[in-house]
């Protein structure tokens, strides 16, 4: 923030004015003030106490007179120990906020032609299934990073990769095939990816009970998995897909195209989306090559059965299989065709994996080989690891059927965003159109908001009951004091009221408006600090600290019915941002905000 900036010139100033001395900015510690003591900045005197030779008050005192005396920025200081507490003149944040007002993407960055190209890779699907909870918070994570690191001035693509071969994806092949009769979406009603997902479920019950049969007649667990005839057809599946078996593709073609509809349909509902999607059916034989063409430079060896590993002991791990015997590519090698493609496709600076923290081990062994591949971003590779997400109830399993579905909770949120909101008289005197729309907002902004307000790294229980609460750390909440604002802006229009384009200097500030003007400031800092961190839960909760702080200056002041022209304009002008603040930093979470509630 450019204030800050000035008062860290100021303080390095005053030191050398003071006790002959200069001082470099990464000595300072200037920080917000805590909000018991009087003051905005808060200056930590200890680090310069060998240079004034004096005690840390005496310190404090002389810096804190000097700055008084001797910039516009300070007019007024107290001491407590050795902490400088610092209040900014008024005219100050008058002029801060008449910059903010005047910025129409205030805290944004926007790229030039030489940002750097981040590619971002989130949602990673399995075609044998659809999306659900876990997906849902790999998503809003994928999404919010990409907006958040495109406000802070880098080109942005997000891709997907889907993981559409493999015995899996042939499980729910073989069941339809089996048992399916002919079923489709069409004819069952269900969304594609539902439909599919039905059917490995169903494999899996299958399977269960033909090792049942098999270990009632006597056979341990793993004979009756060796005699499992269901599995073997599987298996059999397998290698007529990878043979190009003409029917066994087309069955494949078909119903991957059923999921795709469905996840599409998802995708738009989440409001997330992607510039490019790779498919693991492409990328996996790029993966195969570029592995041999490792091995023939002696980046990679080969064992007596065939199978290609690398030698990662010197990095201080093991070693990693990347081919098996057979030829047939792991998950590693199937990560490094694709990197080859993106790499081929884009000019990639910097690559970032929206992967759950399960797979940790699994990208630090990925940026080691692209490294040694020769691939530029290698290195500099990007596991943005996240942790697990659940509900109440506890853990999830697709196999058995018990995930919860992505649909399945969007439609239960927006349902019950439309009773709470019922309820609370948030849809009296609107159309059902209208009443839709915003039962869909809120719902939305309640799912986005919980998930996204925790950080990424943690594992977090998911509850919806709680999400939607127009009071606390909500969504709801945070879209509610958008709607008042709004609601307030538009009857000062009505009354006629047309603000200024500047402020004047002299109006008269308490110490609550002056902390919501340096709270509104502080976006542009946040901002940047989530894109460093990788971070948006730090958006997420600056703007639910900045809209309580409203909320209690609203509570506390008039704005409309204020007689001080100024000060109406001030706190009307004020109000503007803090609706602007909200509305960016919300967008870059994915969470739209209503004009009325």
């Amino acid at each position: 923030m450019e204030l800050e900036i000035k008062l860290q010139e100021a303080v390095i100033k005053s030191i050398e004015a003071l006790y002959g001395q200069k001082v470099k900015v990464d000595q300072l510690s200037l920080q917000k003030t805590k909000k018991e003591f009087e003051g905005h900045y808060t200056l930590v005197v200890f680090p310069f106490l060998k240079i004034s030779k004096k005690n840390p008050e005496q310190t404090a005192l002389e810096i804190g007179e000097w700055l008084v005396n001797n910039t516009v920025e300070i007019d007024r200081f107290n001491v407590i120990k050795g902490f400088l507490n610092l209040s900014v003149a008024t005219a100050c944040w008058l002029d801060l906020l008449n910059g903010i007002h005047a910025t129409e993407d205030y805290g944004i960055r926007n790229a030039d032609a030489d940002s750097p190209l981040v590619m971002i890779e989130y949602s990673s699907p399995n075609t044998n299934k659809p999306l659900h909870l876990g997906h849902i918070r790999n998503n809003l994570l994928g999404f919010a990073l990409s907006e958040v690191l495109k406000a802070n001035g880098n080109k942005v693509v997000k891709t997907n990769i889907v993981n559409d071969r493999g015995i899996h994806i042939c499980k729910s092949m073989l069941a339809w095939q089996k048992w399916g009769d002919g079923e489709t979406p069409e004819s069952s009603g269900k969304k594609g990816d539902h439909l599919v997902g039905d059917y490995y479920v169903l494999f899996d019950k299958q399977y269960k009970a033909e090792l049942a049969e098999l270990q009632a007649k006597g056979l341990s667990k793993e004979e009756a998995e060796a005699q499992s005839s269901l599995m073997a057809e599987a298996r059999n599946m397998l290698r007529l897909w990878e043979a190009g078996d003409e029917d066994t593709v087309s069955l494949w073609k078909k119903m991957n195209s059923w999921v795709y509809a469905g996840f599409d349909e998802t995708y738009k509902r989440l409001g997330v989306n992607f510039d490019k999607i790779y498919y693991e059916s492409q990328t996996y034989l790029d993966g195969k090559e570029t592995v041999l063409d490792g091995l023939q430079k002696n980046i990679f060896f080969k064992e007596e059965d065939g199978s290609v590993w690398a030698d990662l002991t010197a990095e201080g791990l093991d070693r990693k299989l990347l081919l098996r015997s057979d030829g047939t590519s792991v998950y590693m090698t199937q990560d490094i065709g694709t990197a080859k493609l993106r790499f081929d496709d884009y000019p990639i600076n910097k690559m970032v994996y929206v992967v759950g923290n399960e797979q940790n081990y699994h990208f630090q062994v990925l940026s080691i080989l692209l490294d040694k591949l020769g691939f530029e971003f290698g290195k500099g590779l990007v596991h943005f690891s996240y942790g697990m997400v659940e509900l109440p109830e506890g853990k999830m399993k697709s196999r058995e059927g018990t995930v919860v579905d992505a649909d399945d909770l969007i439609d239960e949120m927006i349902g019950t965003a439309r009773e709470t909101s019922a309820e609370l008289g948030k849809l009296d005197g609107i159309s059902e159109d209208e009443a839709n729309n915003i039962s869909r907002i809120v719902g939305m902004g309640a799912l986005k908001y919980f998930i996204l307000k925790v950080d990424p790294k943690k594992n977090m229980t998911f509850n919806p009951k709680e999400s939607i609460d127009f009071n606390g750390n909500t969504g709801p909440f945070i879209q509610y004091t958008y709607a008042r604002i709004q609601s307030v802006l538009r009857k000062a229009t009505e009354q006629g009221l047309v603000m200024p384009a500047t402020l004047q200097a002299n109006i008269p500030l308490s110490v609550k408006e002056e902390s919501l003007v340096q709270q509104v400031a502080d976006y542009a800092a946040v901002v940047k600090q989530a894109g460093d961190e990788y971070n948006p839960a730090l958006i997420a909760n600056y703007i639910y600290d900045l809209v309580k702080e409203y909320n209690q200056f609203y509570h506390d002041y008039t704005i409309l019915k204020e007689e001080n022209a100024d000060l109406k304009n001030f706190r009307l002008i004020l109000s503007e941002d803090v609706a602007r603040v909200v509305k960016s930093g919300m967008a870059l979470l994915g969470i739209e905000v209503p004009e009325r509630m």
